[in-house]
């Protein structure tokens, strides 16, 4: 096998394999089947599985699951935190520093990392590089997210629409977040958000020896797995996990209360819906969210991503891998 540790000085790792898909997709289970051939281990890059609490919901990998092969950065961050696309990456550029995927003696690659989710910007990121961006103190984000509540997303768009207006003509007067994090980036540095994401860092995969995967599935086939998925969360305690995130009372624009199955289980539970009517509604949202995913991937992932359809011939893709990470 080539040398294949981190490049000197840059921190990339050579042959990593990232799979890409819609939710419900069957990438979890390519993922483990790849991992496990080639005694490799599985990094998250799902921005809602990184979430505790909610286990079922996000449809994270089960016990069973965990124990044939290591998994990473899956169940670690609190409800309460807005985990970021930059804080992901700094946790996988920590599992790089710890020696995750390095643990022989001349520091080449025994155990190749398969990062697999559904978040398009995690694999941008990753594979792309990110801009850094600025520490934003405690005292001014709690500013921005007290004005929010305040004032509202419309007023906020105005106000930085006087202050960088760049920036807010990007951005659509409803979109709160976006508008929190800009007014945020200016109050802490004083330089608008978009100079710093002007400033792209480094990618930590080497592109030319990974293999990018995005898994098309066939979309009558994808519903279907949604629906019966679905079913199977509230057996497996769906109800009990909202019912804890729930008590934990916490601000409802943070992106862990945004986790499809949360808001609709609640509402049912208040009495504000039926429960057969919450479940509808959570199943259409997973399906529109599994068309949004489709959609991004479809445009924004370059020619080097291989698609893997219905009717491909997956094992062929999968021997082929497995025969070069030998």
């Amino acid at each position: 096998m080539e040398n294949s540790g981190a490049d000197a000085g840059e921190g990339r790792v050579k042959n990593a394999i990232l799979i890409a898909g819609p939710t419900a997709s069957g990438k979890s289970a390519l993922a483990l089947d790849l991992a496990e051939r080639t005694g490799g281990v599985i990094v998250n890059t799902d921005s809602m599985q990184g979430y505790s609490v909610l286990d079922v919901l996000t449809a994270r990998p089960e016990a069973a699951d965990l124990a044939r092969v290591p998994h990473f950065l899956y169940g670690h961050v609190h409800p309460a935190t807005a985990y970021s696309t930059g804080a992901w990456l700094r946790d996988v550029m920590k599992l790089i520093d710890d020696g995750t995927f390095f643990d022989r003696p001349d520091g080449t690659l025994s155990r190749r990392p398969v990062f697999v989710g559904g978040t398009g910007l995690y694999f941008r990121a990753l594979a792309e590089g990110i801009s850094e961006m600025p520490d934003i103190p405690p005292r001014i984000r709690d500013r921005w997210r007290y004005e929010l509540k305040e004032q509202g997303a419309v007023k906020l768009h105005a106000l930085l629409l006087r202050e960088d207006s760049k920036a807010a003509m990007q951005l659509k007067p409803t979109d709160s977040q976006r508008i929190v994090r800009a007014l945020e980036v200016l109050d802490a540095s004083g330089r608008s958000i978009l100079e710093w994401q002007a400033e792209r860092g480094r990618p930590l995969i080497d592109r030319q020896t990974a293999r990018f995967l995005v898994i098309e599935p066939d979309r009558a086939a994808l519903v279907d797995r949604i629906e019966r998925r679905f079913d199977q969360m509230l057996d497996k305690g769906a109800l009990e996990e909202v019912r804890e995130i729930a008590a934990l009372r916490l601000d409802p624009d943070l992106p862990a209360m945004k986790a499809i199955g949360v808001r609709e289980l609640q509402a049912a539970m208040a009495g504000q819906l039926g429960f057969p009517e919450a479940i509808e509604r959570a199943k259409i949202a997973t399906r529109q969210y599994a068309k949004r995913q489709s959609t991004w991937f479809r445009h924004q992932l370059g020619p080097e991503w291989q698609r893997l359809r219905a009717g491909d011939d997956l094992e062929t893709t999968i021997q082929t891998l497995v025969a070069n990470a030998t």
